[in-house]
């Protein structure tokens, strides 16, 4: 008997790890689905950074001063999530997810970003999960493979543009502050919940799977899941 989950995949825009575990997650999907597990994922914001100042912090400096990384570790860490991403995620022609992000790369303030998110996810904006989901990988995309400001109005609607969603709705979004409230209001809930770092993968509401995990640790522990 096939079962569907109901998923609350947790994440920022700028935060490699979610690369990483969404394409865990989905190519685990992939595999259960003859199996008739499938699920409906719901997309909710968490900043990593929500007191950055709007200019960005490069990110070399961003790391060092978050985790206490030197320039040698920070560059390391690239690369090592650079091959993870590449592994786990495909662009929409089937190439490997492509990270770009050197030592002159910036990280940004993204709560514009969870408002557009949250918009593309309105039924009335003839939205839902599936433009959520492309949203997130055309901003994946301006972040870590364009090393695109993710705060400037024209590169967040060119991101909608990219997932198809309406171009001039998105710059009124945008211009008009909507969707501010809710997006803080969402983010309290899950950091209420628990939730301190991303992805968080939670599953049914109850289940909680952390971190960019490999596909085989999604399909398992999601399999397991199914069955109880």
């Amino acid at each position: 008997m096939g079962r569907t989950l109901k998923i609350d995949f947790v994440s920022d825009v700028v935060c490699p790890w979610c690369v990483v575990g969404l394409g865990g997650l989905e190519t685990a999907l992939r595999r259960l689905a003859p199996e008739g597990i499938t699920a409906e994922i719901a997309y909710r914001p968490f900043e990593l950074n929500p007191d950055m100042a709007p200019e960005g912090e490069n990110i070399v400096e961003h790391i060092g001063r978050k985790y206490g990384a030197t320039p040698e570790q920070s560059a390391a860490n690239r690369e090592m999530i650079r091959a993870r991403a590449a592994e786990a995620m495909t662009d929409d022609e089937g190439k490997p997810f492509e990270m770009r992000m050197g030592e002159d790369s910036r990280i940004w303030n993204t709560f514009d970003a969870h408002r557009l998110l949250h918009w593309a996810g309105e039924p009335e904006s003839g939205g839902g999960p599936e433009a959520q989901r492309a949203l997130k990988t055309a901003l994946f995309h301006a972040h870590f493979t364009d090393n695109r400001d993710l705060t400037d109005p024209a590169v967040l609607t060119a991101a909608a543009a990219r997932a198809g969603l309406d171009e001039a709705e998105a710059a009124e979004v945008l211009a008009s502050g909507r969707y501010g409230d809710e997006v803080r209001a969402e983010q309290a809930l899950w950091r209420g919940r628990g939730i301190t770092s991303v992805p968080a993968v939670v599953v049914e509401g109850k289940w909680l799977i952390s971190g960019g995990q490999p596909a085989g640790v999604f399909e398992e522990a999601l399999r397991k899941m199914a069955g109880e």
